[in-house]
């Protein structure tokens, strides 16, 4: 009986399923999408957009932390003065404890937290409606931790300020929209050699990887030693807090390995959710009062946070200083190469590409990702990308703009719950940033290492992003050193312009001379 009835329920449920699927399709809506013409069905791409955000879910709280990092809006105004340390404000108060500085922290991360999914929301969204694509959109990883290190600074301590930061990222998604809206953006990424564009790519996974394994950032594992640069931190490997982050770092690998989908996800939320735990040696909620105003917050679970800190800080006026130009065109650059690769390679992968490498709603779709780049800055957070985690709806056979809706829809519900995602730790979310490195090192295998010219600016390009941590040290030193070692074949190339052009003009004055000729000969002929 028993098995009787679930195999009735399961296909009055295939009946209800397959019926849904037909009404959807024959709609406006399933043929403004395409269901049909692209073989899939409503519920496959609901399945999808559930996959793709499952898979790319952790950037709410891994973008969230890193931004964070910068300090965000807060200044050494924030801060509380502690008169029997220090009489007055302490300038050195953002890189130490201080009441009123973390309490400031706290704020921007909720802050944070809703940027991001509302920034993926709104972007994926867009991506679904206007170009018809399971593309998921959402701040890109490297030009967070760029943006944080090398642009604003640990805290503040960059050469420029979250505001400054900002619109630097503004004004390069509205130069990276006018480039998109004239069709130069393949034009633009094919100008830089292709092992530049790949070495950048490992490098960035490298900085990456080197930062969720940093005190901080991360899980604790490497620190500062002033002999050799960089070390094993003191007493890492007897804390609780590693040994549990190095857990979450095997999970994750170990679903990697399975073919297991949101391994990541699976890697923060074990981590996350053990150290919620309070009365241990890795909870992160301590018996303090940060850690008693932090469980308060934890513990409403469900809260409608609206951006208070981060939304509208958009600071035009500091542009004109040199100090913004570098990190405006290595964001351009960055966001060419990474959003660029990742559409032409997904759209490969879903069988959209055609002949020539383009695919249907390319056009829109380049005009979306630029445009929520814009989006994503006026609510404080940095430029926008396609993700390649859309792979996973694309596996589960995601062919429409539904997917992408779908996924939208998922970020969207998760800004209702930002007093749990702002309570993941960062031993939790240092595994994860090891393993977005290590995924994006893959590329590292089609560089053409046998090739001098080409092995050497690539290495470069990756050793120093995280040696001298910061990803716009490489790009430079990368492409300076293929010019000079390609000088010669570029000295050919304008010698053998020259020539021609000398031939041309040879041609023409001979062309010239001997159309005089003809006239003046044509005027003696003529009769008196």
């Amino acid at each position: 009986m028993g098995k009787g009835a679930c195999s009735r329920l399961a296909e009055a449920w295939q009946w209800g399923e397959s019926r849904l699927n037909r009404t959807i399709s024959q709609s406006r809506v399933g043929c403004y999408f395409k269901l049909d013409d692209r073989k899939t069905t409503f519920t496959k791409e609901l399945r999808a957009g559930l996959a793709t955000f499952l898979t790319m879910a952790y950037i709410i709280s891994v973008n969230s932390s890193i931004l964070t990092d910068s300090g965000g809006p807060c200044t050494i105004h924030d801060c509380i003065a502690d008169p029997h340390i220090h009489p007055g404000l302490n300038p050195d108060c953002r890189l130490q404890r201080n009441p009123g500085y973390d309490r400031c922290l706290a704020e921007t991360k909720s802050d944070l937290v809703v940027a991001t999914a509302a920034a993926a929301a709104i972007g994926s969204l867009a991506m679904g409606v206007f170009a018809n694509l399971p593309l998921a959109l959402a701040p890109g990883m490297g030009a967070n931790a760029f943006f944080t290190f090398n642009m604003v600074g640990f805290h503040g301590t960059g050469p420029l300020t979250y505001g400054v930061a900002l619109a630097a990222v503004m004004l390069e998604g509205a130069i990276f929209l006018t480039i998109s809206a004239l069709g130069l953006r393949g034009r633009l990424s094919r100008l830089i050699p292709r092992s530049i564009r790949l070495a950048s790519a490992a490098g960035i996974g490298l900085f990456l990887a080197f930062t969720g394994l940093q005190a901080g950032q991360g899980i604790g594992l490497i620190g500062p030693s002033a002999s050799t640069l960089v070390t094993l931190s003191d007493g890492a490997l007897e804390r609780p807090a590693f040994w549990l982050g190095a857990a979450g770092f095997v999970l994750a690998a170990f679903c990697l390995a399975r073919g297991l989908k949101g391994g990541m996800i699976y890697s923060i939320v074990f981590v996350t959710v053990v150290s919620w735990f309070r009365r241990t040696q890795v909870t992160i909620f301590p018996l303090t009062p940060a850690g008693e105003a932090a469980y308060a917050y934890f513990r409403r679970v469900v809260d409608l946070h609206k951006i208070k800190r981060t939304a509208g800080m958009v600071d035009f006026k500091g542009l004109k200083s040199r100090a913004a130009l570098v990190p405006l065109l290595t964001l351009l650059y960055v966001d060419i190469l990474d959003t660029t690769g990742s559409m032409y390679s997904m759209a490969e992968y879903a069988g959209f590409a055609d002949e020539k490498g383009g695919f249907e709603g390319e056009y829109r779709a380049f005009l979306v990702d630029a445009g929520s780049t814009i989006v994503g800055a006026a609510m404080g957070t940095t430029t926008m990308t396609t993700y390649i985690e859309s792979t996973a709806g694309i596996k589960e056979g995601g062919r429409t703009g539904l997917t992408a809706v779908a996924t939208a829809v998922c970020f969207v519900a998760a800004i209702f719950f930002t007093p749990v995602l702002t309570s993941v730790p960062t031993w939790a979310v240092g595994p994860a940033l090891v393993m977005v490195g290590m995924m994006m090192m893959k590329l590292v295998k089609e560089i053409e290492w046998g090739e001098a010219k080409e092995a050497v600016p690539a290495f470069l390009t990756m050793i120093l992003m995280p040696l001298t941590f910061s990803i716009a040290n490489g790009i430079i030193a990368g492409i300076g050193v293929h010019i000079v070692m390609n000088l010669y074949e570029y000295g050919e190339v304008a010698a053998r312009w020259v020539c021609r052009a000398r031939m041309a003009v040879g041609e023409g004055r001979n062309q010239v001379s001997a159309a005089a000729r003809d006239v003046q000969a044509a005027a003696v002929v003529l009769p008196v």
